[in-house]
């Protein structure tokens, strides 16, 4: 640690009463310090008390939120044949800056995880800001705080399926299907809901949403082991009268991380006491908007989700027997998440992928499009809230969302960079993309059997614990659990009390409020090279330091106890483990599955010589293109104005998406011998339009700004060369029809 700078006592005249003056300057520094530290004590007691001021009015609205944009209401979830506490509202645009005709709709999905909704719009610079900036419509999917009687999990699918209708139904002349974004909970839960109806849904985005809850080495997913598992779920139901209190969530979260909970976020607040109400505001009005779950809800969440960890292998049913299976999603997925997030690390947020697929051609067969975006630093709140993350990732993901749906099937890294000088674009940011792959992910969720087969072992515990609960105590706690005791126990919530108890309404609350007016009239602050100031800035970072050891030894004994205990042979005998079979079913391993794969390799067998002159074109950029390792978005933009410059609109959006992915699902099956076929699909076509077609080729991938790699500038010379020697064959008879079958995965879509 560094000594505090004493240089602020240098200088000052010695007191009267002849006192040495060493001590005479430090008098005097300590009284300039007390006077600040009192003036900023009054500060944040007075911002506290508009805290709780925020916090009952809050309390007192039918729909509170915390969007920072005008909105009108859309749809109602109350109206539902299966009704629910969600609804649907169009944002309106900023004056003057209206959206475009004919642009794709976005639509926000909010996260119920115990706060109120709103966090998607939060900010200017935030999701709902970033679709309305790029000129899309918006609209926006948020709830209540109390959930309709009997509401589940399906019922929550069903409204947001019939959201989606409707949005569509607005925007008949729209670019594309509606593009969702959808935020941690709301991640996991838009997913299910287009893995039902994947034919709703254009380019999907979820950030900090937790998918594979088993992977990752972070403390949380030990909790749910260490407490005997989901009867303390249905215990807070019961208690609760037939609701889930969301205040036990948030406080999970705050446990996380103690040092910021109990120290940081207050002392920061202290520190900052003239700058810092605004923020501080705006954030506990989020952070305090606590709403309930239908107690089935929060059961199935932790039963079949955060303990069961059924989504990721196809586990799921709906009432009706439809398999949640989340390969059946046909748009572009794009997840978003951050090494700096400990409630959805990256392994949790990928690690679904690993789960569901073997290798890539296994993913390459369901014709399904995952493009992953990582942050270094960012916390969990941070990857929504954040006015960085917001005006960078967000934004760049909104502009180039027609870029990403138009990606062929595979796995691709996309990284947000800063753009050269002289980008034509206007824009400091390009989203880059390059092809990755399971082998790229695996590495990332770093899946473990031996965790696995614990994890297997607490859900089996957690079975038998939550079947004991409500055969012996549940009648009981049902019978106590009134609807006045519930009221009463939720008003007592710790959380609750912390911001109820200081508010106007004290008696002491009108002093303080003068003294603090008072304080900000006279407001003298010490100087930043006063010692005790800086004395207090070494005490608060020891304070942290040692929060911050404390969680680590914490976590630590939570790992280490859950290994221990659900690793010992005894515990897996007892509750019917197999140490030789598989922890879970892999989803790629039925027959039916080898017989579609089978089906696919012999579809994509057949097509190598089947086409014409755009097959080939498409055929011959996707070699090119799998060669060149990381291209940005002027590529696109460079391909969109040589296609208008070149070619007239024929097919639409969905048609010449269909044909992008299948011409680009055959060059990775056959790989080069797509080269060698050129001249095969070419015969007869003139050689002044085989020439114009070089010509398109060289010309896109050398204007794009991408740059060509070594890989790549040998992978065009191949294909200019092919395209030569086709120049030169002459048509044959019995030439190989252009006119191709269904594909496999088309009738399997139609056929479901």
């Amino acid at each position: 640690m560094t000594p505090p700078d004493d240089s602020a006592l240098a200088g000052a005249p010695p007191v009267a009463c002849g006192a040495p003056a060493p001590f005479s300057q430090l008098a005097q520094a300590a009284c300039a310090y007390a006077a600040d530290a009192w003036q900023r004590a009054l500060l944040v007691a007075d911002i506290e008390r508009q805290v709780g001021d925020q916090y009952q009015a809050q309390r007192g609205m039918d729909a509170p939120h915390v969007l920072h944009f005008e909105f009108e209401p859309v749809m109602s979830g109350a109206e539902l044949p299966r009704p629910v506490n969600y609804g649907l509202v169009r944002i309106l645009p900023p004056e003057g800056r209206p959206t475009e005709a004919g642009m794709r709709p976005f639509v926000v999905v909010d996260p119920r995880a115990g706060q109120g909704p709103g966090i998607g719009g939060f900010k200017a610079e935030s999701e709902v800001g970033a679709a309305l900036q790029a000129g899309h419509p918006c609209y926006f999917v948020g709830f209540t705080p109390d959930p309709v009687p009997g509401q589940t999990v399906e019922d929550v699918m069903r409204a947001e399926a019939a959201f989606l209708r409707r949005v569509a139904e607005l925007h008949p002349d729209s670019a594309g299907k509606p593009a969702v974004v959808a935020n941690c909970q709301a991640g996991w839960q838009i997913l299910m809901t287009a893995a039902v109806w994947p034919e709703l849904f254009g380019p999907i985005i979820v950030a900090g949403a937790p998918l594979s809850y088993w992977a990752g080495d972070n403390p949380m997913r030990y909790g749910g082991g260490l407490t005997g598992g989901s009867w303390l779920t249905a215990l807070g139901g019961d208690l609760g009268a037939g609701r889930f209190d969301g205040a036990w969530l948030v406080q999970n979260f705050e446990n996380l991380d103690p040092a910021h909970t109990l120290w940081g976020k207050h002392y920061h607040l202290y520190a900052n006491a003239d700058t810092e109400g605004p923020r501080y505001l705006g954030f506990e009005k989020y952070w305090g908007g606590y709403v309930f779950l239908n107690d089935v809800e929060m059961q199935y969440i932790a039963d079949k989700l955060f303990i069961g960890n059924q989504l990721s292998t196809a586990q799921l049913l709906t009432s009706d027997g439809v398999r949640i299976d989340l390969r059946n999603i046909r748009s572009p997925i794009l997840v978003f998440c951050s090494y700096g997030d400990d409630i959805t690390p990256p392994a949790q947020a990928l690690g679904w992928i690993t789960d569901l697929y073997r290798d890539d051609r296994d993913l390459l067969s369901h014709d399904q499009t995952i493009v992953y975006a990582t942050h270094d630093s960012i916390g969990h709140l941070g990857i929504f809230v954040s006015s960085a993350v917001g005006g960078k990732e967000h934004r760049k993901f909104a502009s180039a969302i027609e870029q990403i749906e138009l990606l062929p099937a595979g796995i691709f890294h996309a990284t947000v960079k800063d753009a050269p000088p002289g980008t034509p674009l206007q824009d400091p940011h390009l989203l880059a993309i390059r092809r990755s792959g399971i082998e790229e992910v695996r590495a990332i969720v770093q899946p473990d059997a031996v965790s696995e087969r614990r994890f297997a072992a607490a859900a089996r515990v957690s079975e038998i614990n939550l079947a004991l609960y409500r055969s012996l105590l549940q009648p009981c706690v049902r019978a106590w659990a009134t609807p006045p005791v519930a009221q009463a126990l939720q008003a007592l919530h710790p959380m609750r009390v912390s911001f109820a108890h200081w508010s106007s309404a004290h008696p002491l609350a009108p002093c303080v409020q003068a003294l603090a007016e008072q304080a900000r009239a006279q407001r003298v602050a010490v100087a930043p090279d006063n010692p005790f100031l800086q004395w207090q800035a070494l005490a608060s970072q020891a304070i942290e330091r040692s929060l911050d050891a404390y969680r680590v030894q914490r976590d630590e004994g939570w790992r280490l106890a859950f290994e221990t205990l659900y690793s010992s042979p005894w515990l897996q005998s007892l509750i019917g483990g197999d140490a030789a079979g598989p922890v879970r079913p892999h989803p790629g391993e039925s027959p039916e599955h080898r017989a579609f794969i089978e089906q696919v390799g012999a579809y994509l067998q057949q097509q190598l010589h089947v086409g014409g002159l755009p097959e080939a074109a498409l055929r011959a950029l996707f070699y090119i293109f799998g060669h060149c390792g990381e291209m940005d978005e002027r590529l696109h933009h460079e391909a969109a104005r040589l296609l208008h410059d070149n070619v007239s609109g024929r097919a639409g959006s969905a048609e010449l998406r269909r044909v992008l992915r299948e011409q680009a699902l055959i060059v990775r099956y056959h790989g080069p011998a797509i080269v060698d076929a050129l001249p095969v699909l070419l015969r007869g076509t003139p050689a002044r339009t085989l020439q114009a077609t070089a010509r398109f080729i060289e010309q896109l991938l050398r204007s794009s700004g991408a740059g060509l790699t070594d890989e790549g500038e040998q992978a065009l010379a191949r294909v200019l060369d092919a395209l030569a020697v086709a120049a030169q064959v002459k048509p044959k008879p019995g030439r190989q029809s252009t006119t191709s079958r269904r594909s496999p995965r088309a009738n399997k879509k139609d056929q479901a």
